[in-house]
């Protein structure tokens, strides 16, 4: 018998090739203690060669190219060595962990499982299956949030899931998307870019890559990215809608834009209004839509509508000068100097130009001009009325607030209209006195160099100079609603 096996061919053939292959295993060994891990891999592929039937040696070069983080190739040693031995632990527990740092928890609690079958009391296999049951839970929490648009959320997820879960791609393709979503651009593209590096023809990534220029308004290199998706993944649902949406998004903004040129505003106004409600995620865009639909809204006097889209404008981007000097000057044309002053202040923190400044001074020379009396308000006149358009308002409003012509009202009426009489007059006062009415239109205090001094002043005073009289009478017929106004002369003024 002895003899039979010496001679026996499979003998002279498998004895020294083992040794050969364990040798090359002892030296992969020592490279591997040494964390040498790629000539580790070298020698371990070197055994498998020379001895393809030991499950041992996939198991060792699994566990080195663990360490190299390339799971893929790892999973696929470990599954041969479980092959080859179904009993081989290991291999189990290192098939499980490329599972786990693969995304797959499901497959990788399977491993654990069989693991704990051979030796229940296992502290790895024990305390990795725990793993797995956490990386299953925090997947379907982002699945949930995803679908409530809960973003922050779903990147929390996707950080804990990633930190059992390193290699996977799905969960930092999700991670990203969802960054992009936040508007948190650069983190996203960097994700991206990052798998991209490592495999070029990701579809997911490239649409990520796509979704960040198409959320910063590069609109054409978004599309080229999405084609490029779609070229991966003929059936990408989400490149396919990103890719119309902004194809689309970009024709409308130029039609309207083009409207707006030709100086058809209600066009421009109503192309804005359709192109803003193609994509509610695209802030960047959308925060511009809503400036250019200020500009036309405010061609269109429709100056509140303006205000609330700079607004609405401005909480999509708090960095927005653009809107910021649109709603200004919004708030300058329906005289809210205050907000006017609030908005020039704050772009001019931000941009410190001679201009910025210059709209700045005048709001504030504005709301202080606005804080005291307004003299055309008061005679019913524009701010370029002429030296006779002041003087016949005067004319009317002084006879239509004269005392006299109240005197059987009530005393609340009767002290209201003198009240009115006298603004009247102070106002004509000051708008007839082309001095005067400089310092006034400069926003000037009227008092200073003695211009003008309202305790010294007599409304009766300047209507009397006004009119001409010289102590006559003044009446008011109620049965003809005629005001009479007598001088020493034969025949009465009737106004």
């Amino acid at each position: 018998t002895l003899c039979k096996t010496l001679f026996h061919p499979d003998f002279w053939f498998v004895c020294p090739v083992s040794s050969q292959a364990e040798g090359f295993k002892e030296q992969g060994n020592v490279f591997y203690s040494k964390k040498d891990y790629s000539e580790a891999f070298n020698y371990y592929t070197k055994a498998i060669d020379a001895c393809p039937k030991n499950a041992s040696y996939y198991g060792n070069r699994a566990a080195t190219l663990m360490m190299l983080c390339r799971f893929r190739e790892a999973l696929e040693d470990s599954q041969q060595a479980v092959r080859l031995d179904d009993c081989f632990m290991k291999g189990h527990l290192r098939e499980g962990k490329c599972h786990l740092s693969l995304g797959n928890a499901m497959a990788a609690s399977r491993c654990f499982q069989k693991v704990l079958e051979l030796d229940p009391r296992s502290g790895d296999a024990q305390q990795e299956n725990k793993n797995a049951t956490a990386l299953l839970e925090f997947e379907q929490m982002a699945d949930f949030s995803f679908k409530k648009r809960d973003f922050r959320k779903v990147v929390y997820c996707m950080d804990r899931a990633l930190a059992l879960a390193s290699a996977c791609h799905r969960f930092k393709i999700l991670k990203a998307e969802c960054l992009a979503l936040l508007g948190r651009y650069p983190e996203a593209q960097s994700v991206a870019s990052d798998i991209l590096r490592m495999d070029s023809t990701n579809a997911d990534a490239l649409y990520v890559r796509g979704l960040c220029l198409y959320y910063e308004d590069c609109i054409d290199k978004a599309v080229q990215f999405f084609f490029q998706a779609l070229r991966m993944a003929p059936d990408h649902e989400k490149a396919r809608l990103a890719c119309r949406n902004a194809k689309a998004l970009k024709a409308k903004k130029e039609e309207g834009n083009h409207a707006f040129k030709n100086n058809n505003y209600e066009a421009a106004y109503q192309l804005y209004t359709e192109a803003l409600a193609i994509d509610p995620n695209n802030i960047k865009t959308n925060a511009k839509l809503y400036c250019n639909r200020a500009t036309a809204g405010a061609k269109l006097k429709k100056l509140n509508q303006a205000i609330e889209d700079c607004t609405s404008a401005i909480k999509l981007d708090d960095t927005y000068i653009k809107a910021y000097l649109r709603r200004a000057q919004c708030y300058m044309d329906t005289e809210q100097y205050e907000e006017a002053v609030r908005d020039y202040e704050k772009v001019y923190q931000t941009e410190k130009t001679s201009e910025h400044k210059h709209l700045l001074k005048t709001a504030q020379l504005e709301l202080k001009k606005s804080k005291r009396k307004d003299y055309y308000k008061v005679l019913g006149v524009g701010k370029n009325a002429t030296e006779d358009e002041i003087k016949k308002a005067y004319r009317k409003r002084a006879l239509m607030h004269h005392p006299d012509r109240h005197s059987a009202a009530t005393p609340e009426v009767q002290k209201e209209e003198e009240k009115k009489f006298k603004e009247v007059g102070e106002a004509f006062t000051v708008l007839s006195d082309p001095k005067k009415k400089v310092r006034y239109d400069n926003g000037h205090d009227l008092d200073d160099d003695g211009c003008f001094d309202g305790g010294d002043f007599d409304a009766n005073n300047i209507f009397r100079a006004f009119f001409g009289g010289h102590g006559g009478g003044f009446t008011f017929d109620s049965s003809q609603g005629i005001f009479f106004f007598s001088f020493h002369c034969r025949h009465p003024l009737v106004y």
